[in-house]
């Protein structure tokens, strides 16, 4: 909201207690920057696939709840909303015990600084974090975080060199989109390598069963297994590996890093 007034003034340069006394109020201007229509879904997709989301803004209070209650970020009547202010009073372990209690948060009023705490904060409950920014101030909790995504279109070029990742279309929604493609990639790795290793031992059984019961002959040659392999083996596999996501790939439980031999991204 922005209030419009004036007042006549003779001098040219006039003091600014002068300029800011006495005015006649014209009006107020309010001015919405309303979120795209497509973040509400996308943020019903990362609850549904279990992604904490907690807004970190140096708006107003008050702003970032009513913008959070429109997208759907916060539901309840009365979420946890915490100030840099209030940050600064809290240690590493009541930081840690903030983040981990249930509950809507937004942390509002925050500086850089307050940002990378929170990340850092994050990564020692072992969470894999993703930060988006736009600006300079938003580089250093864009390069510390496991994933940093930046806006490309409004971006500033020191946030866009910092993050890993960079939205063409600024939305929100396609982070959604990728998490969506990432596991249905995930899962159709699992199913390629799955398919070969389980066919590759049913070629294998049959040779070692002979060998160690002193078969004379083997039962299948080389030449047999690769063309066995070219024809029920490489096409079935790709064929596995170019599937569409599934319905249901945002409803299940996201990787738990270090599962599996895997580690947390670079």
């Amino acid at each position: 909201m922005l209030a419009a007034a004036w007042r006549p003034v003779s001098d040219s340069r006039p003091a600014q207690d002068k300029v800011e006394s006495e005015l006649t109020l014209l009006g107020l201007v309010g001015m919405l920057d309303p979120p795209r229509p497509e973040v509400s879904d996308a943020v019903t997709a990362c609850r549904r696939a279990r992604i904490q989301i907690v807004m970190v803004t140096g708006d107003h209070p008050l702003t970032a709840e009513a913008v959070a209650r429109r997208v759907g970020i916060v539901s309840r009547p009365a979420p946890t909303v915490v100030t840099g202010a209030r940050l600064d009073t809290l240690d590493d372990d009541g930081l840690d015990a903030l983040l981990a209690a249930p509950g809507e948060l937004l942390l509002c009023r925050v500086s850089p600084e307050h940002k990378m705490r929170v990340v850092t904060a994050l990564q020692r409950r072992s969470e894999v974090v993703a930060v988006t920014g736009d600006g300079a101030n938003d580089a250093p909790a864009l390069k510390h975080a496991d994933i940093g995504v930046a806006m490309g279109a409004s971006g500033t070029d020191v946030a866009r060199e910092a993050a890993v990742m960079v939205l063409l279309d600024d939305s929100f929604a396609s982070i959604a989109a990728a998490v969506r493609l990432g596991r249905s990639v995930y899962q159709n790795i699992r199913k390629f390598l799955v398919y070969l290793f389980s066919h590759n031992i049913a070629e294998l059984v049959p040779i070692l069963a002979a060998t160690f019961a002193g078969f004379p002959l083997v039962p299948i040659s080389a030449v047999q297994i690769l063309a066995i392999d070219l024809g029920s083996d490489v096409l079935p596999a790709l064929a596995l590996g170019a599937e569409p996501p599934e319905p249901d790939v945002m409803d299940r439980p996201p990787h738990v890093p270090g599962a599996n031999g895997s580690s947390r991204p670079p």
